[in-house]
């Protein structure tokens, strides 16, 4: 298990979102020694420093040279800009993004990973970290090592994942996740045009939830489409002629479901 002690030039977190905030909250909460927060953005810099009681900047040339890791988190289009001014004496530098490849560290540092927490982070909402995922990749053993140690002080659930099955694993999380989570909103917004409670639907969603996990969700699938109900399919289609594009949207996971279901049974 990591300890501080194996971190002890500190720990340096690029980037105040909403990754990078519960990360480096699960680090302090565990003893790491955060050394400074950087982003462009001082109010974000600083609200997050704050939070951990550390040092921030907004000028990546004012970042340590010595640090043990140094964490990107920041949105994926702007790693490539960030990692071609991040300057480092031997550190390990990792980035938090699912679907980037750890080799694209690989021209500018000796040590450097992937560090890959599954999970929809947003900053107000409060999470127990020990049960997110942790998904490790490193290009040496020694990087390795450190990743692993580190990872297994934060999460219950330590995983060592290459940067091709990383991708399939961000892919079946946005669908699993992003996905879902836009069909609540449909659902919301035509609840909404008829003025009724979205709260009656929120027993449904937790249950939907529940049984995902509980189940295999081809085995949890229920509703029209899996039964082929031709008749109530055709009367929501009809139904939802003033909104093309949820219309859209219902056939085509309609048929899909469908689709799926039938190919499992």
């Amino acid at each position: 298990m990591g300890t501080k002690k194996d971190f002890d030039h500190g720990i340096v977190i690029l980037g105040a979102g909403n990754v990078a905030t519960h990360i480096a909250l699960a680090l302090k909460n565990n003893n790491f020694f955060v050394r400074m927060v950087y982003s462009k953005t001082a109010e974000s810099a600083k609200i997050l420093a704050d939070q951990i009681k550390t040092d921030f900047t907004t000028n990546i040339n004012e970042l340590p040279l010595v640090a043990d890791l140094y964490i990107i988190s920041v949105s994926d289009s702007a790693i490539s800009k960030l990692i071609e001014n991040l300057k480092v004496n031997n550190g390990i530098v990792v980035h938090t993004a699912g679907s980037i490849s750890m080799n694209l560290l690989k021209p500018y540092f000796k040590n450097f990973g992937v560090f890959y927490p599954l999970q929809t982070f947003t900053k107000s909402r409060s999470l127990d970290f020990s049960e997110i995922p942790l998904c490790i990749e490193a290009n040496n053993t020694f990087t390795q090592n450190k990743l692993l140690s580190l990872a297994q002080s934060l999460s219950s659930r330590v995983e060592l994942i290459n940067s091709d099955k990383r991708k399939v694993l961000h892919m079946a999380a946005v669908f699993a996740c992003n996905f879902t989570n836009h069909m609540y909103s449909i659902g919301s917004e035509l609840l909404k045009s008829e003025k009724i409670d979205l709260d009656l639907l929120h027993p449904l969603i937790h249950e939907t939830a529940k049984k995902a996990v509980e189940l295999n969700p081809g085995h949890a699938q229920t509703g029209p489409a899996v039964r082929n109900d031709k008749k109530t399919i055709g009367m929501h289609l009809k139904m939802l002629k003033k909104y093309p594009e949820f219309e859209k949207i219902y056939s085509f996971v309609s048929e899909s479901i469908y689709k799926l279901n039938k190919k499992t049974d």
